[in-house]
């Protein structure tokens, strides 16, 4: 039962992260996800079968933690009002949507009395959108870090996002594998500044 909900509070939290960045796309001027039916909370429609079952089972079973991710939602950059700073404003779409779902869930545990089992689900509602924005803020693409990197980075830099967008999914995975530990201290602090306790 631990694996299911574990597995269902991830689908629902990046089911939210994904439909933020195609509400972010809308009021920017572009229409693509709505077009595409990815304006939706339904879980089925943005399920990927490997980012939102296999690989969540696996990390689970291998490492003791839920991994994942589900379909990116669509949208189209030439179509975006701003074309300076919209790419990074649709990336932050995501991660800021997660941060809010925290505080909600945060501000529960603060003004409600609740614990054991309640509050452990509480605690993990929270730790699971924490991880999910932080995570996300990675400046390495295809993370949505990368494009607010991208929106500031002088043109004459041009070719080191080339080379990220060229190998960036092999960086994601080394900084997975090694350097994990680095964003721990920032989703410990924020779960900490979050809920007033530690994990």
């Amino acid at each position: 039962m631990e694996i299911v909900f574990g597995i269902i509070v991830l689908i629902l939290s990046v089911v939210i992260h994904e439909v933020s960045h195609g509400y972010a796309a809308e009021a920017l001027g572009d229409p693509t996800a709505r077009l595409q039916g990815r304006l939706t909370l339904n879980p089925l429609r943005h399920l990927d079968p490997m980012g939102s079952v296999l690989v969540p089972l696996i990390t689970w079973f291998a490492g003791g933690f839920i991994f994942g991710w589900a379909k990116p939602v669509p949208y189209n950059p030439y179509n975006l009002r701003n074309q300076k700073w919209g790419e990074a404003l649709v990336a932050a779409a995501g991660p800021a949507s997660n941060i809010v779902f925290a505080l909600i869930f945060g501000f529960i545990m603060r003004l409600t009395p609740v614990s054991g089992t309640l509050l452990e689900i509480l605690s993990f509602v929270v730790l699971i959108n924490i991880v999910l924005a932080v995570f996300n803020l990675v400046p390495i693409p295809p993370l949505d870090g990368s494009k607010i990197l991208f929106a500031l980075l002088p043109y004459r830099y041009g070719a080191v996002r080339a080379f990220l967008e060229r190998y960036g999914l092999i960086v994601v995975l080394l900084f997975i594998l090694f350097l994990w530990r680095l964003i721990v201290p920032v989703i410990s602090f924020l779960f900490s500044l979050i809920t007033g306790t530690g994990f």
